[in-house]
């Protein structure tokens, strides 16, 4: 039993860097997630996973900030091979003529994964578009945000400042 929980340990830490990777406009670990020969089918893209990776951090780099949160992952796994479905929400944050927007996508990832000694990695992911919602923000939450960091301070890196 311990090793199949470490397994899908292992391979909640591989959707982990995926959605880092996203949101910090970090390519490498973004690519960490996926082997080499990986395919990635997002409906705009279809084909290399590490070519989808690459237009994912050119294209993101107009939004503000994003968001990716990966939850309910349900894994199987059999010897050296997995799949797993996990539920996405995913916040987009942009400006557009000056007005600030919340974009929020809803849909799944169905993954397959592969084991290579002992390190496992996404072969195949689909993603399922289940709804999205737009908003402009007009109004924000009455703090005093200026205190806090903003959250592109350190987009481009996957390191957390300092740590």
């Amino acid at each position: 039993m311990s090793a199949a929980l470490s397994d899908h340990d292992a391979i909640r830490q591989v959707t982990a860097r995926y959605a880092r990777g996203v949101d910090r406009l970090d390519g490498d670990l973004m690519k960490s997630a996926y082997w080499p020969e990986a395919t990635d089918d997002h409906g705009v893209f279809v084909g290399n996973a590490m070519a989808f990776c690459d237009r994912v951090i050119d294209s993101h780099q107009r939004f503000t900030a994003t968001m990716h949160c990966c939850m309910n992952h349900a894994i199987e796994v059999s010897g050296t091979k997995g799949s797993g479905e996990i539920y996405n929400v995913t916040y987009v944050f942009r400006t557009d003529n000056g007005v600030d927007f919340l974009d929020t996508w809803f849909g799944r990832y169905l993954d397959q994964y592969e084991n290579r000694n002992g390190e496992w990695r996404i072969i195949e992911r689909i993603c399922v578009h289940e709804n999205t919602t737009s908003q402009s923000i007009d109004a924000h939450m009455p703090i005093d945000s200026a205190k806090f960091r903003h959250g592109s301070i350190d987009r481009g890196t996957a390191t957390p400042l300092g740590y």
